[in-house]
């Protein structure tokens, strides 16, 4: 069973028995809390990175926090780089354009991400384009 649902509506979730979505480019996401299992005010996940990859400069329309699980990272934000170290937290404030990646050429990079209302957006610096965080997790399916 993927998520174990308490009488008083608490959900136990295990992220190894849910489903990943494929974001392209060498990134994965599993979604973990969310609308679907009673979130109104956040959104939580994990995203894992393969060898070298990086997700595109973007920003969010509300605040968000990343937590470094595994591997060896890069925060670029602010024009500076950020070297993250296993369990390294960062706070990113709405609207901040920024963008992680891993640097390792030979181990996988996982991030928890958690994002501070369930309508998050992404809006990706090259394009402009916004859309859903969660459009991420109805794609490649």
């Amino acid at each position: 069973m993927s998520a174990i649902k308490t009488p008083s509506a608490a959900v136990l979730l295990r992220p190894e028995e849910l489903e990943r979505y494929e974001r392209g480019g060498g990134a994965r996401t599993t979604p973990l809390v969310s609308p679907p299992i009673g979130a109104r005010s956040f959104i939580t996940g994990i995203t894992e990175f393969d060898p070298g990859v990086a997700i595109p400069f973007h920003s969010h329309n509300c605040e968000e926090s990343v937590v470094l699980l595994e591997g060896t990272a890069v925060m670029d934000i602010d024009g500076q780089e950020h070297p993250l170290k296993p369990l390294d937290t960062t706070f990113i404030p709405a609207n901040v354009v920024h963008r992680f990646r891993n640097v390792s050429n030979d181990s996988k990079m996982k991030i928890l991400w958690i994002y501070a209302s369930p309508d998050a957006t992404r809006t990706l610096q090259a394009t402009g384009e916004t859309r859903p965080v969660s459009a991420e997790h109805e794609q490649n399916r």
